[in-house]
Order: C-alpha cells, then structure tokens, then sequence
C-alpha cells in the first residue's frame, strides 16, 4: 500500500511541473510589459513615458528588477521554480504583498463556497439518483432525469445571472453581491452546486438501478423486508461507492469552479482574485493560484 502511494505521488510530481512550466511560459507569450502596464497603464514603455510626460526607463528598469523581469525567460523560470522550492511564491506586483498573504486572506471566502456547493449538489444531487432510481419510468425519475441534462447543458455564470435577475432585481430576496455567509451564499453555492448535482444525481440513479438488480436485493425481498429497508439499509450502502469517489473529484473541480462564480456575483475569493491578476498581468499571483488549484486537483484524485 505504500509503494502504491508512494507511486501515486511520484507521478503527480511531473504533472505540477507541467502545470508551472505551461503557466509559465503562457504568461510571457501575452504582449505587453507587467510592469509599465500597472505603474502607468500602458503596454510599452515609450507609451508610459509619454503618458507621465517624463521619461520612466530608469524607473521601469528598477522595477523589472525587482520582480526578475530583466532577466531572460529561462533565467527567470530557474528563479522562480528556486522560490518554490524555498515556498517562496513571489510577490505580487499590484499590492506589493507576498503572495502567500493574499492567498491567506481570500481562501476562507472560496472554501465556505466550495463547501456549501458541495452540500447543495450531495443533498440535490443523490436524492434526486435516489427518488429517479426507486420510482423508475414515474414522472419522478423523467423530471430528475430532464434536471440532470439540464443542469449539465446550462452554463453557470448564465444561470447565476439568470438568479440575479429573478431574485435580486426583480424580486429583491436576496443579495446579488456575496461577500459573506448567510442568505449572501445561498445563490452562488446553488449556481456552483448546480452541475455537481446533475452529474451525482446520473451517477446515482445507475448505480442504485444496478445494485437494485441484484441476486441480494432480490433475496432480500423475497424475506419479505419493506422496501424501505431494502432501499435504505442494504441497496444505498452498496451504491453510494462510486458516488463517494466522485463527490470527491467534484469537491476539486468545485473548487477551481469557483473561478467563474465569485466574479459573477463579487465575491471577494481567490478566483476574483485570479481573474483580476490575469486582467492585470500580475505574474506571481496567475502562477501561484493556478499552482495551487493543480495541487488541489492531484490531492483529491489522490485521496479517492
């Protein structure tokens, strides 16, 4: 078991690098300069040093340096997968903060998030592949089956803005900026929960259908136990396993979804956070936060 484990983990080690050369490397193919983009709002420096009305290269040639920019490419790369090893991330070029800081501020606000999706898609999507599965071919199991491929199809920031329209203009319910916990939650984590639950509730509904098929459910029945007992103490237990291991590979995609989700309604979480450093070109937080949700993605296929 060890060895296995130990085999798992090896193998995620050249996924990550992969993950930190192709970010890497993507980032410095973008046109334009970090630098003379945030401290001037312009691409190039000729562009900056007309817009002050001063000429800014000594400036701009201190600033590169600071964040390696003046060096070569590959150079850089050797600088910064040596920071990683140190568990430097960098700093960022906007706030001027370490990465790791803003990471510690805004990761709170993305896991409630991911958790309270997490608890919207288990309670919606398993008992909707339970109700589908025990009242087959009822107009129970079409609508559940309808909602799966609905909930699948739909794209979640045009159903989180479809909520925003209906529940927090329209209707005035609920907030349509999250930044807390509470009824602030609710809509985004239904948004986000919304495709886990479709994909749980498909894998659940097959899974009970084969375990109800079964020479022990059968013999179970034929005891004369009540289907409820059926259902609940001998075919769930047996058909929730692979739904386990997929509500675990869902807790990481949710995770990284969140991305999508906390711009459209605000939310002050590391996925605004990416977004905005992308926007930005605010090198060390893209490549920090991308890091971290590959990391999060190899630990939960880890796990389960």
């Amino acid at each position: 078991m060890g060895g296995y484990i130990a085999r798992r983990v090896l193998y995620t080690i050249p996924v990550l690098l992969g993950v930190v050369l192709f970010v890497f490397v993507l980032l410095r193919l973008i046109p334009g300069d970090p630098v003379t983009l945030f401290y001037f709002g312009q691409e190039t420096p000729g562009a900056a040093s007309a817009s002050v009305g001063v000429d800014s290269t000594e400036l701009l040639e201190q600033l590169r340096a600071r964040y390696n920019l003046d060096k070569s490419v590959p150079h850089q790369f050797v600088l910064y997968v040596a920071d990683l090893v140190r568990g430097d991330l960098g700093e960022s070029i906007r706030s001027r903060k370490p990465v790791t800081q803003i990471i510690a501020e805004h990761w709170p606000a993305t896991v409630q998030l991911t958790m309270a999706s997490m608890a919207v898609a288990i309670a919606i999507g398993v008992g909707a592949g339970i109700l589908s599965a025990v009242k087959r071919h009822s107009v129970i199991d079409y609508a559940a089956q309808i909602f799966a491929v609905l909930g699948v199809s739909i794209p979640q920031f045009w159903f989180g803005l479809i909520l925003v329209f209906v529940f927090s203009i329209m209707l005035g319910w609920l907030p349509a900026i999250s930044n807390g916990h509470g009824k602030e939650l609710l809509m985004p984590s239904v948004t986000l929960g919304m495709a886990a639950s479709a994909i749980l509730a498909r894998l659940t509904r097959s899974s009970m259908l084969e375990v109800l098929n079964r020479d022990y459910i059968r013999t179970a029945r034929a005891k004369g136990l009540r289907e409820r007992t059926v259902v609940w103490l001998h075919a769930l237990r047996n058909a929730l396993i692979p739904v386990v291991t997929m509500i675990g590979l869902e807790f990481g995609g949710l995770l990284t979804g969140t991305v999508v989700i906390e711009v459209v309604f605000i939310r002050q979480g590391l996925g605004f956070q990416l977004i905005d450093a992308i926007t930005q070109r605010d090198y060390a937080v893209v490549q920090a936060l991308v890091l971290l949700a590959a990391v999060v993605y190899a630990l939960m296929n880890l796990l389960v």
